[in-house]
């Protein structure tokens, strides 16, 4: 492992690292994908100046740019664009030339929908020729033992644009996500060879380009408002790294035959389970409300550890009654209204510790074997019943 650390090639962003297990590995293939304009080319961009900076020198092929455009966005983003070989290409044979006739580190090619081999019939972003290109340009790393990067489109309904086996043949998938109406962006690993999946690298966009976020939970608490019903902050995982989100909700009175179910950065399915387990098991009339919940600052949610968060959130609103400021939330809720006990709690806890927070509401069943943080008090829950008793109190 210490030699595989040591084989690595940083590029000189902490949080891509992260996300890639410790650095580029010679002879790997990386496929990033995200929705059009989120900054797929820009990270591309900045990582290209800070590896130039360290004397690596990158060959960028753009089949949708030209340089002069390039140029200008480097401009832009303030970046020195030494080291950095720009062609505007499409054809596949001609890349594989440049990368033959100049010296180079890395290679990335933006996008491999637009490249297209010449002894193919089909045109660019067919099945054939994305398999095609995509094979070749792999045997080019692997042979010349040196990281490739492609970046890839897609869909509308956020997967991979061409065959699902361009996934399987490369080393590493990484996707860009982000909301276009937020400055959060996410970069995720969904496959890695040579690392965990299970790491996230945050950055915020900015007029600058993208800025690392070492620190992702006072950014997405910086701007929540105090002694406001709904507004509930819960502890939730993202690979290894604990983050605190705000989770704000809204019951008002609907004039509709079917009240509106509407959540945005968590699963809406949940939402209906947690509404109905309120009704049946502690008697909130839910049944005749507009019901909205919403992650703060555009992040998504997808474990059940944020349960017990979003019900608080829910009953505040609908008593019209805030929660503790300085509390926390984690725990799953069951169809039976019982709060159940959640993976890697004390991470969740320090974290909670350290922006602060005085006291953490949790199951019952986790309290007695986990150790307080310092400063921070623990409150044991078994059920919706006690919360709601505990919330009214």
């Amino acid at each position: 492992m210490e030699d595989d650390r040591r084989d690595r090639l940083l590029t000189g962003l902490d949080e891509l690292d992260r996300v890639l297990g410790g650095g580029l590995v010679p002879g790997s293939v990386i496929l990033l994908a995200g929705e059009p304009g989120i900054g797929k080319s820009t990270l591309l961009l900045q990582t290209a100046a800070a590896l130039g900076r360290r004397g690596q020198k990158l060959i960028y092929v753009s089949g949708e740019e030209s340089p002069a455009q390039l140029k200008l966005r480097a401009e832009r983003l303030g970046l020195d664009p030494a080291g950095l070989f720009v062609a505007a290409e499409t054809s596949l044979e001609t890349i594989l030339a440049l990368a033959e006739q100049n010296p180079w580190d890395i290679l990335a090619v933006d996008s491999i929908q637009a490249v297209s081999a010449a002894d193919l019939p089909s045109g660019p972003g067919s099945l054939a020729q994305i398999r095609q290109c995509a094979g070749r340009l792999i045997n080019l790393a692997k042979t010349e033992n040196r990281p490739v990067w492609l970046v890839g489109h897609v869909t509308k309904d956020g997967t991979i644009a061409g065959p699902k086996v361009l996934e399987h043949m490369v080393d590493t998938v990484l996707y860009f996500e982000g909301e276009r109406g937020y400055n959060l962006r996410i970069v995720r690993a969904f496959k890695n060879r040579f690392g965990s999946i299970n790491e996230i690298g945050v950055f915020e966009m900015k007029d600058q380009g993208l800025a690392e976020v070492a620190n992702p939970s006072a950014l997405f608490l910086a701007e929540r408002p105090t002694q406001a019903p709904g507004s509930v902050v819960a502890p939730i995982m993202e690979g290894t790294r604990p983050i605190l989100v705000e989770i704000q909700a809204l019951v008002s009175a609907s004039g509709l035959a079917m009240p509106r179910r509407q959540a945005l950065g968590l699963d809406p399915a949940r939402l209906s389970l947690l509404t109905a387990v309120l009704e049946k098991k502690v008697g909130l009339r839910l049944f005749d409300r507009d019901v909205f919940v919403n992650v703060a600052g555009g992040v998504r949610v997808n474990e059940p550890a944020a349960d017990l968060g979003m019900v608080a959130a829910l009953a505040s609103s609908y008593y019209d009654r805030p929660v503790d400021y300085q509390a926390v939330f984690v725990g799953e809720i069951g169809l039976a209204g019982e709060i159940r006990g959640v993976s890697r709690l004390e991470a969740r806890l320090k974290e909670a510790a350290k922006l602060g927070f005085a006291s953490a509401v949790l199951p019952k069943t986790d309290l007695d074997r986990r150790t307080r943080p310092a400063g921070l008090e623990l409150i044991g829950l078994g059920s919706v019943a006690d919360l709601l008793s505990w919330l009214v109190k």
